[in-house]
């Protein structure tokens, strides 16, 4: 009787499958939410998200972590990815779009204008994610260099790990500005102030694409195909994403 049991068991522990999918920290609430829709689509799959930023993932991933889905806020990021063989080439899109923004403190902030504005003397920090691992902070250096700021602004610089650190620094009045995705800068509500939305930089574009070393590759390809479906685009645009 107990061999039938754990024979009648069987079929539903082969079919319990888990991925993880390493993602943009500014897809934290969106993807949040989409989950259990995914998993509700796909019975019997569970998916695992590790957030942080770009680059940070993209580093874990060369080193052997466990990952099934990259998921990058920037096309540099990605192109090194295929670069390093890390992914699927034919499994990379486009998903979402987004805007980089400049942001004040929603309380006290000192009623900034233009990116001009940031070379005043009231302005001690701006906080922004660091070049190297955080795409928003390479979309921040090509704004500032083609606006002839990046060298003159660069002693006021305090560089943050991700985006959302970069909005806990601005929301406290721990800095007097900061540049970061319009998706974030609206979850924080209140707490900051989007002062202008900056030319001088590549689109932003979010690529999503399977981890070559990826032993689901199939469950990773249906999350992948998910994205596009009307249910993760209307989630997606809810939190002010923009379509590919």
């Amino acid at each position: 009787m107990r061999f039938i049991s754990l024979f009648l068991l069987l079929p539903l522990a082969v079919s319990a499958q888990q991925i993880t999918v390493s993602t943009a920290a500014s897809l934290t609430d969106a993807f949040k939410e989409l989950g259990p829709k995914f998993e509700a689509s796909q019975p019997g799959t569970t998916v695992r998200f590790n957030f942080a930023a770009s680059g940070v993932l993209l580093q874990q991933i060369s080193q052997g972590a466990p990952v099934d889905v990259f998921v990058s806020a920037d096309k540099d990021t990605m192109d090194r990815a295929v670069a390093q063989k890390l992914i699927v080439p034919e499994s990379r899109k486009n998903f979402v779009t987004n805007s980089l923004v400049l942001v004040e403190p929603g309380k006290d902030g000192l009623g900034l204008k233009t990116l001009q504005d940031l070379t005043g003397p009231a302005v001690r920090k701006i906080a922004i994610g660091k070049p190297a691992t955080v795409p928003a902070g390479r979309y921040t250096q090509q704004t500032l260099t083609s606006a002839n700021l990046w060298t003159v602004l660069e002693p006021k610089f305090v560089q943050a790990d991700n985006v959302r650190q970069v909005l806990d620094y601005v929301s406290r009045g721990e800095v007097e500005a900061g540049f970061v995705y319009r998706t974030d800068a609206i979850l924080f509500g209140d707490k900051v102030k989007i002062v202008l939305t900056p030319p001088g930089h590549t689109p932003v574009s979010y690529p999503i694409a399977v981890v070559s070393d990826s032993p689901q590759k199939a469950v990773a390809q249906n999350f992948v195909n998910f994205l596009f479906t009307d249910v993760a685009q209307q989630v997606l645009n809810k939190y002010g994403f923009g379509k590919p």
